[in-house]
Protein backbone atom coordinates (compact mmCIF):
# COMPACT_ATOMS: atom_id res chain seq x y z
CA UNK A 1 0.00 0.00 0.00
CA UNK A 2 3.19 1.93 -0.10
CA UNK A 3 2.77 5.42 -2.16
CA UNK A 4 4.53 8.35 -3.44
CA UNK A 5 3.60 11.63 -1.79
CA UNK A 6 3.11 13.39 -5.07
CA UNK A 7 0.37 10.69 -6.42
CA UNK A 8 -3.10 11.27 -6.04
CA UNK A 9 -4.43 8.50 -3.79
CA UNK A 10 -7.81 6.39 -4.92
CA UNK A 11 -9.38 7.51 -1.47
CA UNK A 12 -8.99 9.75 1.04
CA UNK A 13 -10.54 8.98 4.76
CA UNK A 14 -11.67 11.78 7.09
CA UNK A 15 -11.81 10.58 10.86
CA UNK A 16 -12.71 13.64 13.07
CA UNK A 17 -11.67 12.81 16.86
CA UNK A 18 -12.82 14.68 20.00
CA UNK A 19 -11.46 12.82 23.08
CA UNK A 20 -10.67 8.86 21.14
CA UNK A 21 -7.13 8.37 21.77
CA UNK A 22 -8.62 5.36 23.76
CA UNK A 23 -10.57 3.94 20.12
CA UNK A 24 -8.50 5.40 17.36
CA UNK A 25 -5.70 2.45 17.33
CA UNK A 26 -8.13 -0.25 16.82
CA UNK A 27 -10.00 1.87 14.49
CA UNK A 28 -7.31 2.86 12.57
CA UNK A 29 -5.94 -0.65 12.39
CA UNK A 30 -9.32 -1.63 10.82
CA UNK A 31 -8.85 0.61 8.92
CA UNK A 32 -5.60 -0.31 7.42
CA UNK A 33 -6.63 -4.08 7.14
CA UNK A 34 -9.65 -3.34 4.91
CA UNK A 35 -7.32 -0.94 2.54
CA UNK A 36 -4.73 -3.96 2.53
CA UNK A 37 -7.87 -5.81 1.22
CA UNK A 38 -7.62 -3.89 -2.11
CA UNK A 39 -5.89 -2.59 -4.89
CA UNK A 40 -6.41 1.35 -4.12
CA UNK A 41 -3.52 4.05 -2.93
CA UNK A 42 -4.80 5.34 0.21
CA UNK A 43 -4.29 8.23 2.76
CA UNK A 44 -6.05 8.56 6.09
CA UNK A 45 -6.54 12.10 7.98
CA UNK A 46 -7.78 12.16 11.74
CA UNK A 47 -9.08 16.19 12.45
CA UNK A 48 -8.08 16.12 16.41
CA UNK A 49 -10.82 18.66 17.43
CA UNK A 50 -9.47 20.40 20.61
CA UNK A 51 -8.82 17.11 22.25
CA UNK A 52 -7.26 16.77 26.00
CA UNK A 53 -6.12 13.11 25.53
CA UNK A 54 -3.13 13.46 23.58
CA UNK A 55 -4.90 12.34 20.30
CA UNK A 56 -2.68 14.34 17.95
CA UNK A 57 0.42 12.68 19.63
CA UNK A 58 -1.03 9.71 19.58
CA UNK A 59 -1.65 9.85 15.60
CA UNK A 60 2.11 10.93 14.79
CA UNK A 61 3.18 8.03 17.12
CA UNK A 62 1.18 5.21 14.71
CA UNK A 63 1.63 6.88 11.44
CA UNK A 64 5.59 5.47 11.33
CA UNK A 65 4.37 2.41 11.22
CA UNK A 66 1.18 2.95 9.35
CA UNK A 67 0.48 1.28 5.56
CA UNK A 68 -0.45 4.49 4.00
CA UNK A 69 0.36 7.99 4.77
CA UNK A 70 -1.45 9.18 7.94
CA UNK A 71 -1.38 12.51 9.54
CA UNK A 72 -3.75 14.68 11.91
CA UNK A 73 -4.44 18.41 11.78
CA UNK A 74 -5.51 20.00 14.94
CA UNK A 75 -8.02 22.62 15.51
CA UNK A 76 -9.68 23.96 18.66
CA UNK A 77 -12.91 22.32 19.60
CA UNK A 78 -15.56 23.20 16.87
CA UNK A 79 -17.56 19.86 16.84
CA UNK A 80 -17.74 17.53 14.35
CA UNK A 81 -19.15 18.94 10.95
CA UNK A 82 -16.30 21.42 11.14
CA UNK A 83 -13.53 19.19 12.07
CA UNK A 84 -14.96 17.04 9.03
CA UNK A 85 -14.86 19.96 7.03
CA UNK A 86 -11.10 20.55 7.90
CA UNK A 87 -10.66 17.25 6.45
CA UNK A 88 -12.07 17.82 3.10
CA UNK A 89 -10.32 20.32 2.80
CA UNK A 90 -6.61 18.75 3.26
CA UNK A 91 -7.16 15.80 1.27
CA UNK A 92 -6.61 14.77 -2.27
CA UNK A 93 -8.31 11.94 -3.72
CA UNK A 94 -11.43 12.55 -5.69
CA UNK A 95 -13.31 9.84 -3.27
CA UNK A 96 -13.53 10.09 0.22
CA UNK A 97 -14.62 7.88 3.50
CA UNK A 98 -16.13 9.71 6.05
CA UNK A 99 -15.25 7.42 9.46
CA UNK A 100 -16.28 8.48 13.25
CA UNK A 101 -13.43 7.05 15.87
CA UNK A 102 -15.46 4.73 17.31
CA UNK A 103 -16.05 2.75 14.35
CA UNK A 104 -14.54 -0.45 12.70
CA UNK A 105 -14.83 -1.25 9.07
CA UNK A 106 -15.38 -5.03 8.21
CA UNK A 107 -12.08 -6.23 6.78
CA UNK A 108 -13.81 -6.79 3.53
CA UNK A 109 -15.81 -3.52 2.94
CA UNK A 110 -13.35 -1.56 1.07
CA UNK A 111 -12.73 -4.47 -1.46
CA UNK A 112 -16.88 -4.90 -1.95
CA UNK A 113 -16.58 -1.34 -2.40
CA UNK A 114 -14.13 -1.64 -4.94
CA UNK A 115 -15.51 -4.24 -6.61
CA UNK A 116 -18.93 -3.32 -6.73
CA UNK A 117 -17.59 0.04 -8.56
CA UNK A 118 -15.33 -1.65 -11.03
CA UNK A 119 -18.90 -3.65 -12.41
CA UNK A 120 -21.24 -0.24 -12.08
CA UNK A 121 -18.86 2.33 -12.18
CA UNK A 122 -21.87 4.82 -11.11
CA UNK A 123 -22.32 3.80 -8.14
CA UNK A 124 -20.36 6.48 -6.15
CA UNK A 125 -22.14 7.36 -2.90
CA UNK A 126 -22.24 4.35 -0.54
CA UNK A 127 -23.90 4.48 2.72
CA UNK A 128 -22.03 2.37 5.43
CA UNK A 129 -24.19 -0.87 7.21
CA UNK A 130 -23.55 -0.55 10.66
CA UNK A 131 -24.32 -2.81 13.38
CA UNK A 132 -23.76 -2.18 17.41
CA UNK A 133 -21.05 -3.58 19.07
CA UNK A 134 -22.16 -7.19 19.95
CA UNK A 135 -19.65 -6.67 23.16
CA UNK A 136 -21.34 -2.87 24.29
CA UNK A 137 -22.67 -2.80 27.65
CA UNK A 138 -26.57 -2.98 27.72
CA UNK A 139 -27.04 0.77 27.70
CA UNK A 140 -24.93 1.00 24.15
CA UNK A 141 -28.15 -1.19 22.56
CA UNK A 142 -30.43 1.56 23.27
CA UNK A 143 -30.90 3.10 19.79
CA UNK A 144 -31.09 -0.67 18.14
CA UNK A 145 -34.77 0.15 19.41
CA UNK A 146 -35.30 3.49 17.73
CA UNK A 147 -33.59 2.04 14.44
CA UNK A 148 -35.61 -1.11 14.40
CA UNK A 149 -38.61 1.14 14.98
CA UNK A 150 -38.10 3.19 11.75
CA UNK A 151 -36.00 1.16 9.40
CA UNK A 152 -37.21 -2.97 10.71
CA UNK A 153 -37.80 -3.35 7.35
CA UNK A 154 -34.46 -3.08 5.64
CA UNK A 155 -32.88 -4.06 9.04
CA UNK A 156 -34.66 -7.33 9.37
CA UNK A 157 -33.61 -8.86 6.58
CA UNK A 158 -30.94 -6.06 4.70
CA UNK A 159 -29.71 -6.26 0.98
CA UNK A 160 -28.06 -3.98 -1.45
CA UNK A 161 -30.72 -1.06 -2.34
CA UNK A 162 -29.95 2.84 -3.54
CA UNK A 163 -32.05 5.42 -2.72
CA UNK A 164 -32.66 8.81 -3.37
CA UNK A 165 -34.35 12.09 -1.68
CA UNK A 166 -38.20 9.94 -2.59
CA UNK A 167 -37.06 7.26 -0.04
CA UNK A 168 -34.74 9.03 1.98
CA UNK A 169 -36.44 8.61 5.59
CA UNK A 170 -37.23 4.69 4.59
CA UNK A 171 -32.99 3.40 5.39
CA UNK A 172 -30.51 4.09 7.97
CA UNK A 173 -28.34 6.44 7.27
CA UNK A 174 -25.46 8.16 8.67
CA UNK A 175 -22.12 9.84 7.94
CA UNK A 176 -20.13 7.75 10.12
CA UNK A 177 -19.43 5.42 7.76
CA UNK A 178 -20.07 7.49 4.07
CA UNK A 179 -17.79 6.81 0.74
CA UNK A 180 -18.96 9.96 -1.61
CA UNK A 181 -17.01 12.20 -4.36
CA UNK A 182 -15.17 14.69 -2.58
CA UNK A 183 -16.60 17.48 -4.14
CA UNK A 184 -20.01 16.60 -3.68
CA UNK A 185 -19.52 16.32 -0.46
CA UNK A 186 -18.01 19.77 -0.03
CA UNK A 187 -20.89 20.81 -2.07
CA UNK A 188 -23.34 19.23 1.00
CA UNK A 189 -21.66 20.83 3.76
CA UNK A 190 -21.55 24.16 1.54
CA UNK A 191 -25.60 23.34 1.48
CA UNK A 192 -25.94 22.84 5.54
CA UNK A 193 -23.69 25.42 6.65
CA UNK A 194 -24.00 26.01 10.08
CA UNK A 195 -25.03 30.14 10.60
CA UNK A 196 -24.76 29.68 14.59
CA UNK A 197 -22.46 27.49 16.87
CA UNK A 198 -21.65 24.54 14.20
CA UNK A 199 -21.41 22.53 17.52
CA UNK A 200 -25.18 22.40 18.06
CA UNK A 201 -25.47 21.07 13.59
CA UNK A 202 -26.55 18.04 12.50
CA UNK A 203 -23.06 16.87 10.94
CA UNK A 204 -25.22 13.99 8.71
CA UNK A 205 -28.80 14.19 7.90
CA UNK A 206 -28.84 17.37 5.83
CA UNK A 207 -25.78 16.34 4.26
CA UNK A 208 -27.24 13.43 3.23
CA UNK A 209 -30.04 14.36 2.10
CA UNK A 210 -28.29 16.89 -0.03
CA UNK A 211 -26.69 14.44 -1.76
CA UNK A 212 -29.79 11.93 -2.61
CA UNK A 213 -31.10 14.68 -4.01
CA UNK A 214 -28.70 14.43 -6.43
CA UNK A 215 -26.93 11.36 -6.71
CA UNK A 216 -28.39 7.52 -5.82
CA UNK A 217 -27.32 6.41 -2.13
CA UNK A 218 -26.23 2.55 -2.18
CA UNK A 219 -26.88 0.85 1.10
CA UNK A 220 -25.44 -2.45 1.06
CA UNK A 221 -24.67 -4.86 4.01
CA UNK A 222 -21.29 -5.99 1.97
CA UNK A 223 -19.75 -2.24 3.34
CA UNK A 224 -20.39 -3.09 6.68
CA UNK A 225 -18.39 -1.68 10.27
CA UNK A 226 -18.84 -2.50 13.63
CA UNK A 227 -20.00 0.86 15.97
CA UNK A 228 -18.51 1.26 19.41
CA UNK A 229 -21.33 3.17 21.43
CA UNK A 230 -21.28 4.90 24.65
CA UNK A 231 -20.03 2.68 27.46
CA UNK A 232 -21.72 4.02 30.49
CA UNK A 233 -25.09 5.79 31.67
CA UNK A 234 -23.30 9.47 32.07
CA UNK A 235 -21.98 9.42 27.97
CA UNK A 236 -25.39 7.79 27.55
CA UNK A 237 -26.97 11.00 29.13
CA UNK A 238 -24.73 13.12 27.16
CA UNK A 239 -25.24 12.26 23.69
CA UNK A 240 -29.37 11.82 24.45
CA UNK A 241 -29.28 15.19 24.93
CA UNK A 242 -27.07 16.08 21.64
CA UNK A 243 -29.38 13.61 19.81
CA UNK A 244 -32.09 15.77 20.86
CA UNK A 245 -30.70 19.01 19.45
CA UNK A 246 -29.87 17.61 16.55
CA UNK A 247 -32.94 16.23 15.90
CA UNK A 248 -34.56 19.99 15.66
CA UNK A 249 -31.72 21.23 13.51
CA UNK A 250 -32.35 17.59 10.56
CA UNK A 251 -35.92 18.07 9.79
CA UNK A 252 -36.98 21.80 11.26
CA UNK A 253 -38.89 23.05 8.22
CA UNK A 254 -38.51 20.33 6.21
CA UNK A 255 -42.57 19.56 5.61
CA UNK A 256 -45.47 20.78 7.78
CA UNK A 257 -45.76 17.01 9.31
CA UNK A 258 -41.93 17.62 10.87
CA UNK A 259 -42.90 21.18 12.08
CA UNK A 260 -46.01 19.28 14.08
CA UNK A 261 -44.13 16.65 15.05
CA UNK A 262 -41.28 18.59 16.72
CA UNK A 263 -43.51 20.81 18.46
CA UNK A 264 -45.79 18.19 20.10
CA UNK A 265 -42.74 16.30 21.00
CA UNK A 266 -41.66 19.93 23.22
CA UNK A 267 -45.24 20.52 23.98
CA UNK A 268 -46.58 16.75 25.37
CA UNK A 269 -44.68 16.39 27.90
CA UNK A 270 -45.53 20.12 30.03
CA UNK A 271 -49.04 19.18 29.11
CA UNK A 272 -48.66 15.91 30.62
CA UNK A 273 -47.08 17.01 33.75
CA UNK A 274 -49.62 19.99 34.07
CA UNK A 275 -52.06 17.54 33.52
CA UNK A 276 -50.81 15.39 36.22
CA UNK A 277 -50.72 17.81 38.90
CA UNK A 278 -54.34 18.91 38.03
CA UNK A 279 -55.77 15.56 38.58
CA UNK A 280 -54.09 14.64 41.81
CA UNK A 281 -54.93 18.37 43.42
CA UNK A 282 -58.26 17.33 42.33
CA UNK A 283 -58.27 13.89 43.76
CA UNK A 284 -59.19 12.45 40.37
CA UNK A 285 -56.87 9.41 40.86
CA UNK A 286 -58.96 7.02 38.50
CA UNK A 287 -58.30 9.96 35.89
CA UNK A 288 -54.69 10.08 37.33
CA UNK A 289 -54.28 5.94 37.01
CA UNK A 290 -55.92 6.10 33.76
CA UNK A 291 -53.31 9.28 32.01
CA UNK A 292 -50.10 7.35 33.68
CA UNK A 293 -50.72 4.03 32.29
CA UNK A 294 -51.20 5.80 28.87
CA UNK A 295 -47.18 7.36 29.39
CA UNK A 296 -46.16 3.96 30.38
CA UNK A 297 -47.47 2.07 27.13
CA UNK A 298 -46.54 5.32 24.49
CA UNK A 299 -42.88 4.95 26.14
CA UNK A 300 -43.34 1.03 25.73
CA UNK A 301 -44.69 1.08 22.32
CA UNK A 302 -41.37 1.46 20.53
CA UNK A 303 -40.26 -1.81 21.98
CA UNK A 304 -43.19 -3.44 20.95
CA UNK A 305 -43.13 -2.66 17.56
CA UNK A 306 -39.05 -2.93 17.01
CA UNK A 307 -39.30 -6.62 18.71
CA UNK A 308 -41.76 -7.46 16.08
CA UNK A 309 -39.60 -6.21 13.29
CA UNK A 310 -36.83 -7.60 13.79
CA UNK A 311 -35.46 -5.80 16.84
CA UNK A 312 -32.26 -8.20 19.46
CA UNK A 313 -33.83 -9.05 22.22
CA UNK A 314 -30.92 -6.92 24.12
CA UNK A 315 -31.86 -4.08 22.17
CA UNK A 316 -35.30 -4.02 24.19
CA UNK A 317 -34.14 -4.74 27.35
CA UNK A 318 -31.71 -1.66 26.84
CA UNK A 319 -34.41 0.42 25.92
CA UNK A 320 -36.90 -0.65 28.76
CA UNK A 321 -34.10 -0.07 31.37
CA UNK A 322 -33.14 3.20 29.69
CA UNK A 323 -36.08 4.97 27.93
CA UNK A 324 -36.59 7.19 31.71
CA UNK A 325 -33.12 8.08 31.76
CA UNK A 326 -33.15 8.98 28.17
CA UNK A 327 -36.30 10.87 27.96
CA UNK A 328 -35.44 13.42 29.97
CA UNK A 329 -32.38 14.92 28.49
CA UNK A 330 -33.66 14.14 24.98
CA UNK A 331 -36.32 16.53 25.86
CA UNK A 332 -34.10 19.11 27.02
CA UNK A 333 -31.55 19.15 24.13
CA UNK A 334 -34.99 19.28 21.80
CA UNK A 335 -35.84 22.56 23.67
CA UNK A 336 -32.10 23.27 22.98
CA UNK A 337 -32.44 22.86 19.46
CA UNK A 338 -35.77 24.97 19.01
CA UNK A 339 -34.10 27.77 20.63
CA UNK A 340 -30.94 27.52 18.13
CA UNK A 341 -32.90 26.42 15.08
CA UNK A 342 -36.71 27.38 15.81
CA UNK A 343 -36.64 29.67 13.44
CA UNK A 344 -36.68 26.66 11.03
CA UNK A 345 -39.67 25.85 11.36
CA UNK A 346 -41.13 29.19 9.70
CA UNK A 347 -40.55 27.38 6.11
CA UNK A 348 -41.62 24.02 5.01
CA UNK A 349 -39.36 24.11 1.79
CA UNK A 350 -35.94 24.58 3.27
CA UNK A 351 -32.90 24.80 1.06
CA UNK A 352 -30.04 25.98 3.07
CA UNK A 353 -27.77 27.92 0.48
CA UNK A 354 -24.88 29.53 2.74
CA UNK A 355 -21.69 29.49 1.68
CA UNK A 356 -18.59 28.76 4.59
CA UNK A 357 -15.98 32.32 4.68
CA UNK A 358 -13.09 31.81 1.76
CA UNK A 359 -14.97 29.25 0.10
CA UNK A 360 -16.17 30.22 -4.19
Amino acid sequence: MGQSEDVRPDLSVVIPSYDSAAWLPSTLQACATALRATRWTAEVVVVDDGSSDGTAALVRELAADFPVPLRVLVQENKGRFLARWAGLQDVRSDRVLLLDSRVLLGPTSLAHVEQTVAAHPATIVWNGHCITDPEAPLVGHFWEVITYTFWGGYLKAPAPVEFGLDRYNDYPKGTGVFIAPRDLLIQACQAAWPTGNAALVSDDTKLIRHIAARVPIRLDPGFWAVYRPRGNVRDFVRHSFGRGTFLVDSFAGTSARWNAILVAFAVAPVVGLVTLVALAAASAWAALGILAGAAIVALAAPAALAARRGCPGRGVRAYLTYVLPFAAPYWAGLLRGLSAHGHQLRSTRRHLTVEPEGVS
